[in-house]
């Protein structure tokens, strides 16, 4: 029998190796949206992670063999101070074209007053999976930490510098990807999507 095609919903091609590293007891041959020329433009205005997931899973969907699963993920910061932002807006927090620099000193600022007790956040990701007959399931993993009052660490991305997940003292730079795969909020949804579809 040969094996089934799980296709990523994204170009980025240090998505495709972290989901390959973390799908490795799935009986899929995972690969990008290249298979089907490429991730096409969406506009991700849903209200959650897990509509925005379901809007790009869907128009990959429309593009993928009609054998192959096809699978997106959400994700972004939550902050609990700040109700829950920047969440779906993580990577555009200071704007369309901010850079992570950016986005980090627009969280700062608006944290600066709130107390280290009250910093609390995580880091969540939603998957969405289409299968070769239409139906959509939602995977949920979430990582709880803190965030920190400076940058700490030159690994990861994103907002990586200045997380600290709960159980530690260093940021998700500065833990490296061996820990940061154990804990990440993308392992834990991978994790709870591996274990439904391995029965």
């Amino acid at each position: 029998m040969t094996q089934k095609s799980l296709i990523i919903a994204t170009g980025n091609a240090h998505k495709i190796e972290e989901f390959e590293l973390l799908l490795k007891g799935l009986e899929f041959d995972v690969v990008s949206a290249k298979a089907c020329g490429g991730m096409p433009d969406v506009d991700e205005n849903g209200s959650t992670f897990a509509a925005n997931a379901q809007i790009k899973a869907g128009a990959l969907r429309k593009l993928a063999p009609a054998d192959a699963w096809v699978m997106a993920d959400d994700s972004g910061l939550e902050v609990d101070a700040l109700d829950g932002a920047p969440g779906i807006y993580s990577a555009r927090y200071a704007g369309v074209e901010a850079s992570d620099q950016d986005n980090v000193a627009k969280l700062l600022e608006a944290l600066k007053d709130v107390p280290k007790a009250k910093r609390t956040a995580r880091f969540r990701c939603v998957l969405c999976v289409i299968d070769h007959e239409g139906h959509v399931t939602h995977y949920d993993g979430s990582c709880e930490g803190r965030i920190d009052t400076e940058l700490h660490g030159d690994g990861g991305f994103g907002y990586d510098p200045i997380f600290i997940p709960d159980g530690y003292n260093e940021s998700f730079a500065q833990l490296g990807d061996a820990v940061k795969s154990q804990l990440s909020h993308r392992a834990k949804a991978v994790d709870l999507m591996c274990s439904i579809l391995a029965k």
